[in-house]
């Protein structure tokens, strides 16, 4: 309204400049005036962009931080002692608030184990050189070579890195709920993998670039399903000559939790339908692409998906919003979706934490490879 004012006087100026006879000069003073109102308007422009700019950086690294914070607050990592005379009886269902004791003990009979490897793969986000980058390994109880096995690929958080979910221990809460899962019968045991989902040299948890999540699906095609179907007895028909890894996607899974939903949304389901059939997404961070987005990109895909589960806490003001936005509505806008046959959708009490992120692998590890 202020530039509109503006430039009206200073043009009536100049016009009764011209009509009391100013002439020539009158018009050069006019050209000069509309260039000073130009040059005013384009430094407020440009103000007001680089305003918003800077409110919207602010914005995210609020975000981000409050992610961080709320992803990283401490989690009760107590167990029991499981009852090693309990009969084998498969009583695990679909939970909308706790992990049941006999589900999260610690087993001292049949119990898996976790392996950390290291992995050759390349700087994708930056000159693509050679770097090499850590993971962890479940391997169920009695794993063996003469026995093939599923994989499911477990992304971390923004604020984590291959250690976030915990696989470190014998301890380790991903570990106790597979051990029990597998030991009374509600599962088929399956490895468990969690990578830094960091496709950069840098790629520590602190100080690393963010946008180095968003190229990890070629680390996952090029470098790390090929490891693993090298080193462990999965479905794969590994050999280094003639190595098709969607031969497998039945038998190989995707998910994570908020940034690592987001990975699994935007390159699992995006990117990747050639290498995996199971996906899940536990509070997927704001940059996950709407459903509308995700509908497009896999229309025209022949590959099967045999189950998307989400979760997110009702409370969730990090990702509750986006995940929505990304996921609910999905069956609604692509029909490769069928809630109640290969989609869930489930809000629960809580907030952006372990608490419904462990609740969503429990839930998770019960509907996936079946």
């Amino acid at each position: 309204m202020k530039r509109n004012n503006l430039r009206l006087a200073l043009g009536l100026s100049c016009l009764l400049a011209i009509l009391s006879g100013c002439g020539a000069k009158a018009e050069e003073k006019a050209a000069e005036d509309n260039e000073k109102v130009e040059s005013a308007e384009l430094q407020q422009n440009g103000s007001a962009e680089n305003a918003e700019e800077n409110e919207s950086t602010d914005k995210q690294n609020d975000g981000i931080a409050k992610a961080i914070a709320e992803e990283t607050s401490a989690v009760d990592s107590s167990a029991e002692v499981a009852d090693e005379n309990e009969a084998r009886v498969p009583t695990a269902e679909i939970s909308d608030s706790t992990i049941p004791v006999k589900y999260s003990s610690i087993r001292t009979d049949e119990a898996g184990t976790i392996e950390h490897i290291e992995y050759s793969t390349k700087d994708y986000f930056g000159d693509e050189s050679e770097i090499t980058k850590e993971a962890n390994v479940y391997l169920p109880a009695g794993y063996s070579e003469d026995k093939k096995y599923n994989v499911l690929i477990l992304m971390h958080g923004i604020g984590g890195d291959e250690n976030e979910w915990g696989m470190t221990g014998d301890n380790s809460k991903i570990k106790l709920i597979m051990d029990n899962l597998a030991f009374y019968g509600d599962i088929d045991p399956f490895i468990v993998v969690t990578p830094n989902g960091r496709s950069a040299a840098n790629h520590a948890k602190d100080g690393s670039d963010y946008n180095s999540f968003y190229v990890f699906g070629k680390e996952l095609r090029n470098d790390l399903i090929p490891y693993i179907d090298s080193h462990y007895s999965t479905y794969a028909d590994y050999n280094e000559d003639d190595y098709d890894p969607s031969e497998s996607r039945d038998h190989r899974a995707m998910a994570g939790l908020s940034m690592g939903g987001m990975q699994t949304i935007n390159i699992g389901i995006g990117e990747s339908l050639d290498l995996f059939g199971y996906f899940g997404a536990f509070s997927a961070a704001p940059t996950s692409y709407p459903a509308a987005k995700t509908a497009d990109l896999i229309k025209d895909s022949d590959y099967p998906i045999y189950y998307f589960y989400n979760i997110c806490g009702e409370s969730d003001n990090v990702a509750l919003s986006a995940h929505t936005a990304a996921a609910k509505n999905l069956p609604d806008v692509c029909d490769r979706f069928v809630d109640g046959e290969n989609f869930m959708w489930q809000e629960v009490p809580g907030v952006h934490n372990f608490d419904v992120w462990y609740l969503g692998f429990y839930n998770f590890a019960q509907l996936v490879f079946k």
